[in-house]
């Protein structure tokens, strides 16, 4: 057994307190999936804009918010795996099942994408369904000793397997009823999940009674930022390598790379770096893993739409501009800021008013860039972030490195 596991009944699966790892090499085989998964959910998306119907916004509208449930339903099936390997010993035979089974969910899933919504919707139904319910089955059995820990996998198991129910019939009933059943099963483990998946006669699991290595938490958070970026880079070097490769295409590919570049840089300034010890200094580390869940969610869906408008940037550095383009290159670096705001006042309990600043700059040039092509768009939000990412090393020069200071 590894140094550092506390024996629960037969399973041996916790983590004493105080454990402290690095991720596995299968955690990390795990996320390689994504690059594919969300590379898939770009290109959907893209296809959307450049459709004949692509100025249409009730159609882009639709075409982008099935792209946005797809990605919550990977993010879900992403994050809750993280949480069980920063809860339970990940060199556990059970674990890595778990483990392996998000792997196989999540690469079915990635690959029912493109027709999700059509001829492969039951297979990403199934898909997701058997995450969730394989991960809390497996703990729910294995936690015998450990009283409130099994009974969390319970709610879980109930919750999942109730909302799966939903998964499963929005696949089998027509169109018009798959999208509302699909969102609202996401709105309920959501909403659940956050109340701690109360069920009647179990009760519900108080965020800081769940034990958990909140340094393996954030630093796997990390590294899916990391992997998202990867995707966007994907991205870029598919459409450029495919395409015709002129000034502007070649233009329109180097600020895409520089963006790239911009937001790993303005995410691991400061916040990123010390996010791990941000969630060990925190007085519920389980609490603020939830927060900064939403946090990275909300950076991750504005990497996946800024891959989507270099996609657009690329192909048409000069093609007639339409709203919903200039929208969706604009509102990626827009929406990652958010999120990284949302995640600065996570670490620092305040936000800059760097990031103020972007979100209005990005705002106010919409209107001036309907009259410009799609490369300018992208221009301008590279050169908003390189400012943000100015602003960032002036107000850390000559100072001490800021230490975190996470809400109560």
């Amino acid at each position: 057994m590894e140094t550092g596991v506390l024996m629960v009944g037969e399973a041996g699966l916790l983590l004493r307190h105080g454990t402290k790892r690095q991720a596995t090499f299968l955690e990390l085989f795990y996320d390689v999936v994504f690059v594919f998964a969300f590379t898939r959910i770009s290109t959907r998306s893209a296809d959307v804009l450049t459709s004949p119907y692509g100025h249409m916004p009730s159609v882009v509208a639709m075409g982008l918010g099935k792209a946005l449930l797809l990605l919550l339903a990977l993010w879900a099936v992403w994050h809750l795996t993280a949480w069980t390997t920063s809860q339970y010993d990940p060199f556990h035979h059970r674990v890595q099942l778990i483990v392996l089974s998000s792997l196989v969910a999540s690469l079915v899933m990635g690959v029912a994408i493109s027709r999700a919504f059509d001829e492969r919707r039951l297979a990403l139904a199934c898909a997701y369904v058997l995450a969730h319910v394989s991960r809390s089955l497996i703990l729910a059995v294995s936690l015998r000793g450990e009283r409130d820990r099994r009974s969390h996998e319970l709610r879980m198991l109930t919750t999942f397997s109730l909302t799966g129910a939903l998964w499963i019939t929005g696949a089998v009933l027509p169109l018009d009823w798959r999208l509302p059943l699909w969102l609202l099963a996401l709105a309920t483990e959501w909403i659940t999940a956050r109340a701690g998946f109360p069920i009647p006669g179990l009760g519900r699991s108080p965020a800081a009674k769940l034990r958990m290595e909140g340094e393996h938490l954030a630093e796997r958070y990390q590294q899916f930022l990391l992997i998202a970026l990867g995707e966007a880079i994907l991205v870029t070097g598919l459409v450029y390598a495919d395409g015709t490769i002129g000034t502007s295409e070649t233009a329109a590919f180097a600020i895409a790379v520089a963006t790239t570049v911009l937001i790993w840089r303005i995410y691991f300034h400061r916040a990123g770096q010390i996010l791990p010890e941000a969630i060990t200094k925190s007085a519920s580390p389980a609490r603020i893993g939830w927060s900064t869940t939403d946090s990275h969610l909300i950076m991750l869906a504005g990497i996946v739409t800024t891959a989507v408008g270099y996609h657009l940037a690329i192909e048409h550095p000069h093609g007639d501009t339409k709203a919903t383009w200039i929208a969706v290159i604009l509102g990626g670096p827009a929406l990652f800021t958010v999120g990284r705001a949302r995640f600065e006042h996570e670490v620092f309990s305040r936000v800059s008013p760097s990031r103020v600043i972007v979100l209005l700059t990005l705002a106010a040039l919409f209107p001036a860039m309907i009259h410009l092509p799609p490369l300018a768009s992208a221009g301008a939000a590279a050169v908003v972030l390189a400012a943000a990412a100015i602003a960032d090393a002036r107000r850390a020069r000559g100072r001490p490195p800021e230490q975190p200071k996470p809400s109560p």
